[in-house]
């Protein structure tokens, strides 16, 4: 009780002095900064997916989060935006109670609707490390990038001849980070898309024999320009730009440029005038945009997706891993993956408000990382639902007739009552993806599984739980203990997403 008030009464003396609550990211730090006059156009109008902070520069956790945060701001650099709003400014207070803040430090991912209109807005509630932030985020990219096959490569390239097309040839089943956010920078003008090693037809077409190679096709009857340069952002936004400019971002105050060029006028016009003009004008400076209110999660947002066997091991192959639910589907997405996609999405969104449901995750059937499970549980069908406990040694396949909302509910609460039949998991699988693990795994993959530091309750999320009542207790202890523990500063090294 002594300590508690020996810290208001500090809380308050430093809030009394100038200057001592300078906002935790300077000028050279790679975090944006973001202020309620700014936000609306740098993150809500963005076409880029944003990751954003919500702090007081006097909170412990929020400085512990800061090196971790400017980590992920310097890997996602290019690819999305990363900011940070300081809510002890009594200017942003309006903005931080708009945007639902209750406690620091408060993470949202602010994400571009495709259709246009308000940017969706979703709490992280992830592991507080660069390495959890930058997957995380980079899983939130919208993917405006179109997948060439042999079957629809002729009607790609005969739809709207007279715009420019870009294809990206690559050996990898997954969309980069990279390709995604160049997909953005350059949507409405150029048609990005990306083809498979694989499409063999589509290969001999354009006469590709290296991975990963990016033609440009300028349009109408121009020659196709291979892209011979070096595999980095800038210089293939360059390259692709003499095809057609890519989107400003943030879009330029075109408001606030009619209202300088309106008071210039009325300052030339007359002399006698000229106090009035300048009163006009400096009302016109000092007025704040209005800020439109963000949309909260009208809609369910995607489930997260696994790209890689370290993620897919660490997530739900480990002899401590509980249940996952994991959704095998095509990298194109049928009517069957659509369908079974929006009610997973919908189920997880649905339990997030109450009760904490199993990780739900989106697997790509064409992804390395699905092979060798897929394989191992002779999972044939186009579309495959499956619950696996690696801890317990066992899984279970969804063999409803569709996959409509109310089925796969059905079968999810029969898991979480442990009713029906479950099927045991083939020996070593468990056993191998661990050595994999071991092997493959990045010095930052490993530092993830550090216990982090997390705020109390009334200040931060809570920490996720599983609906198995039997395993309540051990994952209790688990949280209780990362609540204690101080974050572990991360290494260096780290999966590269700025990368083709």
């Amino acid at each position: 009780m002594h300590h508690q008030t020996l810290c208001a009464v500090a809380v308050a003396l430093l809030s009394a002095l100038p200057g001592t609550q300078a906002g935790l990211y300077g000028k050279k730090s790679p975090v944006l900064q973001v202020d309620a006059k700014s936000y609306d156009r740098l993150i809500g109008k963005s076409n880029h997916t944003s990751i954003v902070e919500f702090y007081a520069p006097w909170c412990g956790h929020c400085k512990n989060l800061q090196p971790a945060y400017e980590k992920a701001a310097q890997k996602l650099q290019g690819l999305a935006k990363v900011a940070a709003v300081d809510c002890d400014d009594d200017a942003n207070k309006q903005l931080c109670g708009s945007m639902g803040v209750k406690g620091f430090p408060t993470l949202k991912i602010v994400r571009p609707r495709k259709g246009g209109g308000k940017p969706t807005v979703e709490d992280y509630n992830g592991q507080r490390t660069a390495a959890a932030i930058v997957e995380t985020v980079v899983g939130s990219i919208n993917n405006h990038v179109k997948k060439v096959t042999d079957k629809d490569v002729d009607a790609f390239l005969s739809e709207n001849n007279e715009t420019a097309k870009a294809i990206l040839f690559t050996d990898k089943g997954t969309t980069s980070a990279l390709i995604k956010s160049i997909a953005i920078d350059f949507l409405d003008v150029i048609t990005i898309a990306q083809a498979r090693n694989k499409e063999a037809k589509t290969i001999e077409l354009f006469g590709i024999k290296n991975y990963p190679t990016l033609v440009l096709l300028p349009g109408g009857d121009k020659e196709a320009v291979v892209y011979d340069g070096e595999l980095k952002k800038d210089a293939i936004v360059k390259f692709l730009s003499q095809a057609g400019e890519p989107n400003p971002d943030p879009a330029p105050a075109k408001e606030k440029a009619k209202k300088a060029k309106s008071s210039s006028a009325s300052k030339a016009k007359s002399k006698s005038t000229s106090s009035e003009s300048s009163s006009a004008t400096a009302e016109a400076v000092e007025e704040v945009p209005t800020q439109e209110a963000p949309v909260i999660i009208e809609s369910a947002p995607p489930i997260p997706a696994i790209n890689t066997p370290e993620k897919l091991v660490k997530e739900c192959l480990t002899e401590k891993s509980s249940t996952c639910v994991l959704a095998f589907v095509p990298s194109t997405h049928g009517e069957k993956a659509k369908e079974a996609l929006t009610s997973l999405s919908e189920l997880a969104w649905k339990y997030a408000k109450g009760h904490r449901l199993f990780p739900i995750y989106e697997v790509a059937k064409e992804n390395e990382a699905a092979a060798s499970l897929i394989k191992s549980l002779d999972l044939t069908n186009e579309v495959e639902l499956i619950a696996i406990n690696a801890r317990r040694g066992w899984w279970r396949r969804y063999e409803g007739a569709n996959f409509s909302q109310a089925g796969v509910e059905s079968w999810i609460d029969a898991i979480r009552l442990s009713e029906g039949v479950k099927n045991k998991l083939p020996e070593g699988l468990i056993a191998i993806s661990l050595e994999e693990s071991a092997a493959e795994a990045t010095p930052e993959a490993t530092s993830e599984a550090t216990p982090e530091a997390t705020e109390s309750s009334t200040s931060e999320e809570a920490a996720p739980l599983t609906p198995e009542a039997d395993e309540a207790a051990a994952e209790a202890s688990d949280s209780t203990a990362t609540e204690a523990t101080e974050p572990t500063p991360e290494p260096e090294t780290a999966a590269a997403h700025d990368e083709l």
